[in-house]
């Protein structure tokens, strides 16, 4: 029998919270079961931590000798405490990675998180993250995930229709606040004939317009709680791109996509939407190959790109995003993921 621990998450409604909740729902439809608490959302940092605890140490007492667990990463108070007893029952561990503090420059203490991520069986986001993992000298065996999945029960319908205007309109999704996405306001003064952009999130702020906004492309339609962005989103394209500038993506949130497969490329999926993202983002040999979108490696070359790209190459991109549709909304790629490091353990 294959099982894993539910816990208490913060908030369900946003991007963090959404994939490891998500993560629970595949796996309980694979055949996994929930030795912890149900799973909850209390808001309140010290009950939370609490039901947590609790929740986790009953889960661990249930957990049977030599079977197998799987695990999501960061899981920061309580990774040690799991591995310790799972070890001392000599279970198998799988770990679903989300994030990688040692791969942001968020930590310089790259062996002791390695010391914690490393389990039988690691899914990293994709193969660039994947090659890092085995660059480290671990012993795990690494699998691809290659996408996260974004479950929904009703098919977002609103982009169904194919393009058929002169301009495109393109979706981002991210919060606005400090630098991850200050390049946002510099789009304005980029050519921008064939394209308009509709911003999703919070921490938009009216004064860093570029232009007066009745001049400006950037068209801000709120916040929205993940479970209901999906229906919310609108678009020809969804937009995969951090940082302070459009030339590139850099500083630290650009740096990252190097390796990581954001949240939103997922959202994008869900709702229908082929994928812009940057040329060397490590999730875009999959978004190429698949011909799920366009590559960019400057967002002042976006606008040329697009004038060029004819209606028919859209529309086929359109046709292969709505098959990855189904992939994403009903965890097809974590699935897969699973299957292989069933396999690997065996």
């Amino acid at each position: 029998m294959n099982y894993y621990i539910s816990r208490n998450y913060k908030s369900l409604f946003n991007a963090s919270g959404k994939a490891k909740t998500d993560c629970e729902i595949v796996l309980e439809r694979y055949g996994f079961k929930n030795l912890g608490f149900k799973q909850s959302s209390i808001p309140n940092t010290a009950f939370g931590a609490i039901k947590n605890f609790f929740g986790i140490t009953i889960a661990l007492l249930k957990l049977p000798f030599k079977a197998t667990l799987c695990t999501q990463y960061p899981n920061k108070k309580f990774r040690n405490y799991i591995l310790i007893v799972a070890k001392l029952k000599r279970c198998k561990v799988i770990t679903i990675i989300h994030d990688v503090r040692s791969l942001r420059g968020r930590t310089s203490k790259k062996n002791a998180e390695l010391s914690i991520i490393n389990t039988e069986v690691i899914i990293a986001h994709n193969p660039a993250m994947k090659n890092w993992f085995e660059t480290q000298n671990t012993s795990s065996s690494i699998v691809s995930l290659n996408l996260f999945d974004y479950i929904a029960d009703q098919r977002p319908t609103q982009n169904d229709n194919h393009f058929k205007g002169s301009t495109f309109e393109i979706a981002y999704a991210g919060g606005f606040g400090g630098t991850k996405n200050s390049y946002i306001y510099e789009i304005d003064s980029l050519d921008h004939d064939n394209y308009t952009l509709n911003l999703y999130g919070g921490g938009f702020e009216e004064d860093k317009r570029k232009v007066n906004q009745q001049d400006s492309i950037l068209n801000y339609q709120g916040l929205f709680p993940s479970d209901q962005i999906a229906y919310a989103l609108k678009g020809d394209f969804g937009l995969v791109w951090d940082g302070i500038t459009s030339n590139t993506c850099s500083g630290q949130y650009g740096e990252y996509l190097r390796y990581n497969n954001p949240h939103k490329t997922s959202l994008y999926l869900l709702c229908g939407l082929p994928i812009i993202v940057w040329s060397e983002a490590a999730i875009a040999p999959f978004i190429l190959e698949n011909n799920l979108g366009l590559s960019v490696s400057n967002l002042k070359d976006l606008d040329r790109i697009l004038e060029k790209l004819s209606i028919e190459d859209y529309n086929a991109m359109k046709k292969n995003v709505l098959k990855a549709q189904e992939q994403v909304r009903t965890g097809g790629f974590l699935q897969k993921a699973i299957d292989k490091a069933l396999d690997a353990i065996k």
